[in-house]
């Protein structure tokens, strides 16, 4: 039988490329190692962009400057904290898919949108002509995927997406490496 939990790195490897990834900044590095944490610790199968986008809220002062202020921020943890007592029970037994690729189930513990995610905040961060991806380029890149399980739950506590992803990249609409990412087409 199939492990539900994520698998755990062996002495001296990295389960997950993104820990390995020389593109992540140390706080975004530990965003995932925390979300690995929380993917273990909730039983789910795979670390989705929930768990990335808790993680970031968590750990991340500049993320959370992104939003509209201290209620919104607090309306969003709230939900973020059911998710393991019952909201989002019923996650655990799929995988998170955008529908834009075809679903591999194998992706070193993450989601297929998580991975997708977690790339295209390194692409960001290279479009600024930065070395290393930040959580903000994390964030971004996880509000512009419309059937990804963050925005679910940003859109249940009255956050638009859209409009958060426009405040973080005014030109993040009609890049090509963006459509993949959101799964939609979105004019690309």
């Amino acid at each position: 039988m199939r492990s539900r939990v994520p698998r755990q790195p062996a002495p001296g490897q990295d389960a997950l490329r993104p820990d390995g990834d020389v593109r992540l900044s140390a706080e975004l590095a530990a965003v995932v190692a925390g979300a690995r944490r929380r993917a273990v610790r909730d039983g789910d199968r795979q670390i989705d962009t929930v768990h990335l986008l808790h993680t970031l809220l968590d750990s991340d002062p500049e993320v959370r400057a992104a939003f509209d202020g201290a209620p919104q921020i607090a309306r969003l943890l709230g939900y973020l904290v059911q998710r393991s007592i019952g909201y989002g029970l019923r996650w655990q037994s799929t995988v998170e898919d955008s529908g834009a690729l075809p679903v591999v189930t194998e992706s070193g513990g993450l989601s297929p949108v998580a991975s997708a995610a977690l790339e295209h905040a390194c692409e960001r961060a290279a479009r600024r002509g930065e070395d290393l991806a930040r959580g903000v380029d994390l964030l971004a890149a996880l509000v512009v995927v419309p059937r990804a399980r963050a925005v679910e739950v940003l859109t249940r506590a009255g956050i638009d997406a859209r409009d958060l992803a426009g405040r973080l990249d005014n030109d993040a609409k009609g890049r090509p490496e963006d459509c993949a990412v959101r799964g939609d087409g979105g004019g690309c």
